[in-house]
């Protein structure tokens, strides 16, 4: 997400990998996340796909590619895979006020 995609407030740095798991604080273990976002992800590296029940890893965006694993319907964000929708699970990604950020 860039800066100027986040309407009401600057996003968070976030560590990819939380230092609580040995994260550091180099650039490529950084990434700007929504404020909503990055407190629902926490110091998760990991989430329950609702589909398989299986524990899956989240969304990597340094190792992922985004379309690979989501695509939009209208104002919802989909999970292509099982990364994908245990991402969007973990971080409540199509939240009401998420839904209402992405409403024309």
């Amino acid at each position: 997400m860039h800066q100027e995609d986040s309407p009401l407030a600057a996003l968070h740095v976030e560590h990819i990998v939380p230092k609580v798991h040995g994260g550091t604080d180099d650039l490529e273990n950084l990434a700007l996340a929504c404020i909503d976002c990055n407190l629902h992800k926490g110091p998760n590296l990991t989430g329950i796909d609702p589909q398989t029940q299986q524990v899956t890893e989240l969304f990597h965006p340094r190792r992922h590619r985004w379309q690979d694993h989501f695509e939009r319907e209208g104002l919802y964000l989909i999970g292509k895979t099982a990364i994908g929708r245990t991402t969007i699970r973990v971080l409540n990604i199509n939240s009401e006020e998420q839904l209402a950020l992405r409403s024309p």
